[in-house]
């Protein structure tokens, strides 16, 4: 069996508030505090690559700009080319120019089958193209 320790014989320890005792009564040392356990390396979020227009105060993804007043990108299509297409072309071509081929192919029909009568419908549609805001088949405003 093994003897229990010594005594304390030391001073006694502080109270609350009181000066420590001659003779110099040391606090134990403060340990340290426990580290949290390590984290599995994370990647960093990536950023989206930058294509070679983005820049010069153009989004990546609108390399033809973005309308001001409602911030839809720009078609690569023109409004005026589409718009002339329809009016010197009353055969919806401008339509086919733009993506939509279900209106160019209807206006293309009527015209054929009215033996030109038709031809109204693709040219009121033409100024119609020119004067308003007119988007492509994606939804992106054509360019003026």
């Amino acid at each position: 069996m093994t003897d229990p320790p010594p005594p304390y014989d030391g001073p006694p320890p502080p109270q609350d508030g009181a000066p420590p005792p001659p003779g110099g009564y040391e606090p134990p040392a403060p340990q340290p505090a426990p580290q949290p356990a390590p984290q599995p390396a994370q990647q960093p979020a990536q950023q989206p690559a930058q294509q070679p227009w983005a820049g010069y105060g153009q989004p990546g993804y609108a390399p033809y700009g973005v309308h001001p007043g409602t911030g839809i990108p720009y078609s690569d299509k023109s409004k005026i080319i589409a718009g002339l297409l329809q009016i010197l072309l009353p055969l919806g071509i401008g339509r086919f120019y733009i993506g939509d081929s279900k209106t160019g192919g209807w206006q293309l029909a009527v015209t054929l089958l009215t033996c030109g009568v038709g031809s109204l419908w693709p040219f009121i549609d033409g100024i119609i193209i020119l004067v308003s805001d007119s988007k492509d088949a994606q939804g992106r405003m054509l360019r003026s």
